[in-house]
């Protein structure tokens, strides 16, 4: 099932097309990073720069996380660009020597990232494929923000399910209690990462909550 069709699918479509969805998007780009320590769920990891696109929405995180994925899909699936640009298909390869970088498709990565960026905002980010530059990305929209995130030892732990608010919120609990227990320092609000789309049944979501700590 392509990426494009997440948006808006049923509930028949999610207990039937989980276990494809699973194994497609455990293919898929994610960011690379040295691991400094792993302690069962728990891990410290040392993360290169990384490119993202980002877009900030208030409310709920509930409601601000659909109406965030729907715009940066939009972007990275060439829907909504200043410059406009046909759609290319999923299983099409972009291969260009001089790309149109308005009409190109960007590949999906993992994970998304959210964090509070305020009171009442929420702001998700689509980590970009690591062949890209601020540079050579196409241009975004004026309300998404393409950026670079510094290199970063973050502070990780791992989980299963739907990631409700409570479930969040518990694992951050545990994984501030394990930062201090390493006697690290976190200089950061905590960071959720998701890996899987939405019809990945809940038991084989991968879910995260990362806290960005002090270098030694």
């Amino acid at each position: 099932m392509g990426i494009k069709k997440w948006i808006g699918v049923g509930v028949g479509v999610l207990a039937l097309g989980g276990a494809v969805a699973f194994a497609q998007y455990r293919n898929i780009e994610v960011p690379d990073y040295a691991l400094i320590n792993s302690d069962d769920s728990f891990e410290l990891r040392e993360y290169p720069e990384i490119v993202v696109a980002e877009v900030t929405h208030s409310g709920s995180r509930e409601a601000a996380s659909g109406k965030s994925f729907r715009r940066l899909a939009a972007y990275i699936f060439a829907q909504d660009r200043p410059a406009g640009g046909e759609e290319i298909a999923m299983t099409a390869p972009v291969m260009m020597d001089q790309p149109d970088r308005a009409s190109e498709e960007i590949a999906m990565t993992a994970p998304v990232l959210q964090d509070q960026a305020g009171e009442g905002e929420w702001r998700m980010r689509f980590v970009m494929p690591a062949k890209y530059t601020l540079d050579t990305l196409p241009p975004a929209p004026e309300d998404i923000k393409l950026t670079t995130v510094p290199s970063r030892k973050v502070a990780a732990v791992r989980f299963s399910g739907m990631a409700p608010a409570s479930a969040l919120a518990s694992q951050e609990a545990l994984l501030r209690s394990w930062i201090e227990e390493q006697g690290l320092t976190a200089i950061n609000d905590a960071e959720y990462a998701f890996y899987d789309a939405p019809m990945v049944p809940g038991p084989l979501r991968r879910n995260e909550v990362m806290i960005e700590v002090a270098a030694e």
